[in-house]
């Protein structure tokens, strides 16, 4: 009864996320859903298998009259079930993980011409106005020299 006791415990709390009677099921067909998690997500295909497999296994425990634990299970399935939980319940689970890497990719994008650091902006005001100054003078001198060939050859 350890096997069918965690599974319990396990599909508890999945149901308690999806506020739903399958959390088990929703939790894999999130999983599956996700194409890209195996990317994101060490170990995502092997949670994934893990978690159909003993769905399986509770399955045919429950609705097999030949199935039980005994011929079913094997001591350590227990206890990845009871870790799985630890690991949702600590948000080291797959989506969790899942969820958290998208995240960072998302506030990692590279920054908008208008997020130029305030420094930089700064200096291209500066050198703005150096530049405006520059063609200003040059303006002056020419309309100058204008004014005194115009001068010269009217007279």
């Amino acid at each position: 009864m350890e096997f069918i006791n965690s599974y319990k415990r396990l599909e508890k709390l999945c149901n308690e996320i999806y506020d739903d009677n399958h959390g088990i099921s929703d939790y894999i067909d999130d999983m599956a859903d996700t194409l890209d998690g195996a990317y994101y997500v060490s170990n995502w295909d092997d949670d994934l298998k893990q978690l159909k497999h003993y769905r399986w296994v509770r399955n045919k425990i429950v609705h097999e009259p030949d199935c039980t634990e005994e011929n079913m299970c094997e001591s350590d399935d227990s206890d990845w079930l009871d870790d799985f939980h630890n690991r949702i319940m600590n948000q080291t689970d797959p989506l969790s993980f899942y969820r958290q890497a998208i995240e960072e990719r998302t506030n990692k994008r590279p920054s908008k011409p208008q997020d130029i650091d305030f420094d930089e902006s700064e200096q291209n005001a500066e050198s703005e106005k150096k530049s405006n100054a520059w063609i200003f003078s040059v303006i002056i001198i020419v309309a100058a020299i204008l004014y005194f060939v115009i001068k010269y050859f009217l007279n």
